[in-house]
């Protein structure tokens, strides 16, 4: 969760509204965060730091052979029904409830590796058979771990040779060298553009605008975050028959199937030694990821459950910090014009404000402590007090805090107890940074983004849906300010030396990054890539859309999201020109849903009587729509439109239950019937029409009915057109999979006249070099023989 959990959040207002007026008045005349968290760190109370206790002790994450023996149980019924993905991530989850060098823990990386082998993850099975021999495996059972590597090392050996006999220098060529680029520009390795520019001002802050024309699909800017928290939540695993086990109804979360760290998808998770929650993708990051951060946050786990991914991201970005840092950081401007500074540091300067990976860049940002409500507030200061105490007793002070920020020459090693310094009261400007943060994050934390295919397994047509995988803080990405119809597109991408390819979504890199990447031990984190996605003029603002967008959400409500959490009027093109043609009673506009599926402009709902477009009713006695031709003048209510969507939003998630339950034929039955009655009431053009076409070419392309899922899907393609714009990834989505059903149902000629068009939108959002364009080349490679 994002917010602390429902428990503490009333807690604190229960503690908020006891507290004497004048306490409260007072708390409300602070302007200066230290003096805000120094005041409510005096309140705080052992009955504070015992109720979070109470509340966390459910999410304890300690080891636990029972639990261990539990989930081996449920990885070998799943290895029984040949699922080996579940069972593998079920051993995983044994392998870290397990207790270090127990008879489960050795049991549990035994069971792996053979769900690792069926998977022919072959190098990974054998670095699971030598874990179970480390932590004592059974004698009598050596005999299975010695066949299995045998098998391991013959499949190996036999697939180097293979590689060995298929290499050749002319593989490694483009397949079609005549094939131009979408951007002129080559890629960057970190940092803004040559071709963008700070640039400041009292009303926009800190922001980034074109030096010079941009052409659409060009790197503006690459960014590595300062840190970042994974994000629990479900995510679903499908059977290596893609279906879905509807007795267990066995989900994992993406905590299960990533590295905590690196955020890099795993199966063979290294566990921490002292937790169950935490893993990892390999021991590299196990270690360098306690060096960070995790030995504090080891004993802290529980606690940041119900504390939130907020407060942990703050906490994460303080302890990154040090406390050297943080006191270089509250030194005033004029302390700071005696000391050396950084080359592109101008303290009278805040556009010089973000470079690389320091903390400045992150500690200026803004925290808008003014803007936020006093309970808010008070709740985040309780909150960052809490955590500054749970701090003080979770180990002392690493001598690296001292030194300013580790750097890879002057790494320490893990700390002994006893290391360092011990906590005292003039570490409170530790809490005071976590407090400072977590107001920052309300505001500034991005969330970390990455497509996971929804569809089954071996399925013939790409399924996704995007899904946060974590919250992190980008220093220069937050350099951006926000448009409801943004200029650029931003990629996220997990790095990862030991095979670039894999990459969530890939990035450029040069060699170089690639060493670093490598020395690091093979991850090297996530990224954030913004692209130009449309032309942008010389002195144009570069802008990035936080969530509220014009092709999602009317103006409204889309004012109403941004003043409450990033406290500004959005005044931006799409606003001001929406705002204008509704003053002017314009009746033209893009498709924009709202709550009932209208547009400000057109609502995309028909009349029922004579078929013409119905608008909303201006009367404030007639809260509904009218028909817009003159002569019928029919009229319906709010509430009865809103009935008749959602009876058509019930029957489309039933449809798409059923074929997730391999029931094509009655999903298609149920969309033909609800789609004739959508057609009574909606536009071809109306978004919710576009679902039942999509649903409807997913039912027949699981049938194997390749023309008539491509008929469907190029009506929800023209949908999509409509609502999102002829430039937009969601477009270049849809075609992808269009392009997928011809080449199945062998459409040679429409295949081949849709790939340009994909091409074109998939390199212009994501980059050269995503994965789908690969897929996308050896289509049209097979198709032109």
């Amino acid at each position: 969760m994002d917010l602390p959990c429902l428990q503490w959040q009333e807690y604190v207002a229960q503690k908020w509204t006891g507290l004497d007026p004048e306490l409260r008045e007072h708390f409300m005349s602070l302007v200066e965060i230290n003096d805000v968290f120094k005041w409510t760190l005096a309140l705080t109370t052992q009955d504070d730091l015992d109720f979070v206790q109470s509340i966390s002790a459910r999410h304890r994450p300690h080891k636990d052979a029972e639990q261990a023996a539990k989930r081996r149980e449920k990885g070998n019924s799943s290895f029984k029904s040949r699922n080996y993905t579940e069972a593998a991530l079920h051993y995983s989850q044994g392998i870290c409830s397990a207790p270090q060098s127990s008879e489960q823990l050795s049991l549990c990386y035994a069971n792996r590796s053979a769900a690792l082998y069926h998977l022919q993850h072959y190098q990974e099975s054998l670095e699971d058979i030598d874990r179970a021999l480390k932590n004592n495996y059974p004698c009598h059972l050596l005999h299975k771990l010695d066949e299995r590597r045998t098998q391991c090392l013959k499949h190996l050996s036999t697939g180097q040779k293979a590689k060995k006999d298929c290499h050749s220098p002319a593989s490694e060529k483009h397949k079609n060298p005549d094939r131009r680029t979408e951007a002129s520009v080559g890629p960057l390795i970190s940092g803004i553009s040559p071709q963008a520019a700070v640039s400041f001002s009292l009303e926009k802050g800190r922001h980034l605008v074109a030096t010079d024309r941009i052409a659409a699909g060009e790197e503006l800017l690459h960014d590595r975050p300062y840190s970042y928290v994974l994000i629990p939540g479900m995510e679903e695993v499908k059977g290596n028959k893609g279906k879905l086990d509807m007795k267990g109804g066995v989900f994992f979360g993406t905590e299960h199937r990533r590295c905590h760290r690196c955020l890099t998808e795993i199966l063979s998770a290294v566990p921490c030694e002292g937790c169950s929650y935490s893993r990892y993708c390999s021991t590299v990051c196990q270690r360098d990821a306690w060096e960070e951060h995790h030995r504090w946050e080891c004993s802290l786990g529980a606690d940041l459950m119900v504390l939130g991914v907020m407060s942990h991201l703050a906490l994460r970005v303080t302890l990154k910090a040090g406390l050297k840092n943080i006191q270089m950081a509250n030194e005033p401007i004029k302390d700071k014009l005696t000391k050396p500074q950084p080359s592109s540091l101008n303290p009278h300067d805040p556009s010089t404000l973000h470079y690389g990976d320091s903390y400045l860049s992150v500690f200026h940002l803004l925290h808008h402590l003014n803007h936020h409500s006093p309970s808010v507030q008070f709740l985040c200061a309780v909150t960052a007090a809490i955590l500054y105490l749970k701090l003080g007793k979770a180990g002392p002070l690493p001598a690296s805090w001292h030194l300013g920020g580790r750097s890879e020459a002057n790494r320490q090693p893990q700390h002994e107890e006893g290391d360092g310094e011990d906590w005292s009261s003039e570490l409170w400007m530790v809490g005071s940074a976590v407090l400072r943060h977590i107001l920052q994050l309300r505001c500034n934390a991005q969330a970390v983004c990455t497509l996971q295919d929804t569809g089954t397994a071996n399925s013939p047509v790409q399924s996704s849906r995007e899904i946060r995988i974590a919250m992190a803080i980008f220093p220069t990405l937050s350099l951006l300010n926000h448009s409801c119809c943004p200029n650029t597109s931003v990629v996220f991408s997990s790095e990862t030396s030991s095979d670039p390819s894999k990459a969530d979504l890939t990035a450029d890199l040069s060699s170089s990054d690639w060493k670093e990447a490598e020395y690091r031990g093979g991850s090297c984190g996530v990224t954030a890539t913004v692209r130009a996605a449309k032309v942008i003029s010389a002195g144009q603002e570069i802008s990035h859309c936080y969530g509220p967008c014009s092709s999602r959400m009317v103006i409204k409500e889309r004012q109403r999201v941004l003043q409450e959490q990033y406290y500004f009027l959005c005044q931006c093109e799409a606003c001001t020109l929406q705002t204008d043609k509704e003053v002017e009673g314009c009746t033209e506009g893009s498709q924009q849903r709202s709550a009932d599926g209208e547009s400000p402009h057109q609502s995309g709902l028909l009349c029922g009587k004579c078929k013409g477009s119905l608008k909303k009713s201006t009367e404030d006695r007639r809260k509904g729509f009218i028909c817009s031709q003159s002569s019928c003048g029919q009229y319906i209510s709010s509430s009865e439109i809103s009935h008749r969507l959602q009876e058509i939003r019930v029957n489309l998630e039933k449809a798409v239950d059923l074929m997730e339950r391999d029931m094509p034929d009655e999903a298609l039955h149920l969309l033909k019937k609800t789609r004739c009655q959508s057609g009574l009431m909606l536009a071809e053009t109306h978004p919710l029409q576009g679902e039942l076409e999509d649903a409807t070419a997913r039912a027949y392309a699981t049938m194997g009915d390749w023309n008539r899922a491509a008929s469907h899907l190029e009506r929800s393609a023209a949908t999509i057109s409509t609502q999102y714009g002829v430039d937009s990834i969601e477009l270049g989505q849809q075609l992808f999979k269009l392009t997928q059903l011809h080449f199945n149902g062998g459409a040679r000629g429409p295949a081949l006249s849709v790939i340009p068009k994909v091409r074109r939108l998939l390199c212009l959002h994501r980059g050269p070099n995503c994965h789908e364009l690969k897929e996308l080349q050896a289509m049209e490679d097979c198709l032109r023989g």
